[in-house]
């Protein structure tokens, strides 16, 4: 079943007699239930600490069902055929998000909370904006070297004088700016894929061919192949150097993923898999930092005080969970070094215990399975490679701290989407939700006959212009390829 016939299909169930047949219904219904489980979850958080109904949870409760209507409004006007998942997962992971961050201040006395709920209200009305004015994903295509230069410009951001905020646990990630600090490398994930993107859209048909050969394989053009190999491996330079591990795994697994599904060769994960282990020996030699990792992975009842204390406690923390947890308010998240952060899925599995844990994992399964569905139904080769990498970005991010926190993989310090404590992180993470919000509106509604919100003669006019520029693109790479000198197809063939 080809792509259009399965959001035909799709949609055709949505109009079915006896069925809810108005996706933004079935998301008003979504939202109300993620925001009802966020308010009993923080006046049992509340009740912990006092037996009279706590003022904070009604007030996040409030603000929060405030925001969900905002949202569900905007997408209901600007993309009304979109997915009805995507905004109540989110919403849920944030709710729980906040009644987490709420413990955490609980226990150490902060006060973040507060400052999450308005970074919410500030990220949820940047997608509304961004909804609004993007009609569609497809014009963005032509800007890929800008989002490709613009992804190096805001990895240097934090090594720049006068904006660094210097080394912060060991890394230099964050920015000074109008008195708030920021994290330029969350919005660089976006501006990254969308490179990728761009480019191998444009590219697929090259870079699926081979036409030269380097000892016994036979790989694309290295004019073809240069631009994303310098732009990807220069980002993920970057992020090894102001020590933001985490973030260049993520960016390689997500770079490695979009090659492989926009040429459908398995040579490019296999030396993407070399390149891994040779850049893992290479970190491990030259990084100290990376070493120590690496050690309290292995062993870190070696050093439980020391170096290893964050991955001590966090396994102590979910021991004591056990199946069914401790208890909202009931644990000690102070104990865990970064637990509004990097370990907020600690705090999680010990007062909700393995259950609860897994819930939340279900929950990112589930927006995880809906992003790929958009990538599977896209109308465009760009949209579907956009679709795809922007939610493997999510199913690693997540993979990485959790397998970390859990001793499956070495602990990286980057957040859990939604969940984790941070401004910059819940701006990038809203923005990807908008974005796959418009993908899925476009080939929903293109599959119920909708005509497009951007369709004036002039907009109609230039989408033609650029489906017949696309056709002449995609015969000249046709014929350069065919004309590139001998070549086969089956890479690891002789001479």
């Amino acid at each position: 079943m080809t792509a259009g016939n399965r959001a035909a299909s799709e949609a055709g169930r949505d109009r079915a007699p006896g069925a809810v047949n108005n996706p933004r219904r079935i998301e008003a219904r979504l939202l109300a239930g993620a925001v009802v489980l966020t308010a009993l979850a923080g006046t049992l958080l509340g009740w912990s600490v006092a037996p009279d109904l706590p003022p904070a949870a009604i007030i996040t409760g409030v603000a929060l069902a405030v925001i969900a209507i905002v949202a569900h409004v905007t997408v209901r006007y600007a993309a009304p055929d979109a997915d009805p998942a995507l905004l109540p997962l989110a919403f849920l992971l944030n709710g729980l998000g906040l009644v987490f961050v709420r413990r955490v201040d609980l226990a150490a006395g902060s006060d973040l909370a507060a400052a999450q709920m308005v970074w919410t209200a500030v990220t949820v009305g940047a997608m509304c904006v961004a909804l609004l004015f993007v009609s569609s994903v497809r014009p963005l295509a032509r800007y890929q070297y800008t989002f490709g230069l613009l992804t190096i410009v805001l990895l240097v951001l934090p090594v720049v004088p006068g904006i660094s905020a210097g080394v912060i646990n060991g890394a230099q990630l964050w920015i000074d700016l109008f008195g708030m600090r920021f994290q330029p490398g969350e919005i660089a994930k976006l501006t990254g894929v969308l490179f990728l993107a761009g480019y191998l859209a444009r590219n697929r048909d090259v870079l699926s061919v081979a036409t030269q050969r380097i000892g016994p394989l036979l790989v694309p053009a290295a004019r073809h192949l240069a631009p994303v190999f310098v732009a990807s491996i220069g980002a993920m330079v970057i992020m090894a150097q102001l020590r933001d591990l985490g973030s260049a795994l993520l960016f390689f697994g997500t770079f490695i993923a979009m090659l492989y599904v926009a040429t459908g060769r398995l040579a490019y994960p296999a030396l993407g898999g070399v390149l891994f282990a040779v850049a893992c020996y290479l970190a491990y030699t030259f990084f100290a930092h990376v070493r120590v990792r690496v050690n309290i992975w292995i062993d870190p009842w070696t050093d439980v005080q020391g170096s290893a204390y964050q991955l001590a406690q966090s396994l102590f923390a979910l021991g004591t969970g056990g199946l069914t947890g401790t208890g909202l308010g009931l644990g000690r998240p102070q104990d865990v070094p970064f637990s509004a952060t990097d370990a907020i899925f600690v705090v999680i599995g010990e007062e909700l215990g393995l259950l609860g844990a897994t819930a939340v994992l279900v929950a990112f399964l589930l927006l995880v399975a809906r992003g790929l569905r958009i990538a599977q139904t896209a109308r465009d080769e760009f949209s579907t490679l956009l679709a795809l990498g922007l939610t493997v970005t999510f199913a690693f991010q997540t993979f990485v701290i959790v397998g970390g926190l859990t001793r499956l993989v070495p602990l990286t310090g980057i957040t859990l989407p939604f969940v984790s404590y941070g401004g910059s992180s819940l701006l990038a993470n809203y923005l990807i939700i908008g974005v796959l919000l418009r993908i899925s509106d476009e080939s929903r509604g293109a599959a119920r006959g909708r005509e497009p919100r951007a369709s004036s003669p002039p907009a109609r006019k230039r989408a033609v212009a650029r489906e017949e520029a696309a056709a002449k693109r995609r015969a000249r790479n046709t014929q350069q390829v065919t004309s590139d000198g001998d070549r086969q197809d089956d890479w690891t063939d002789g001479p």
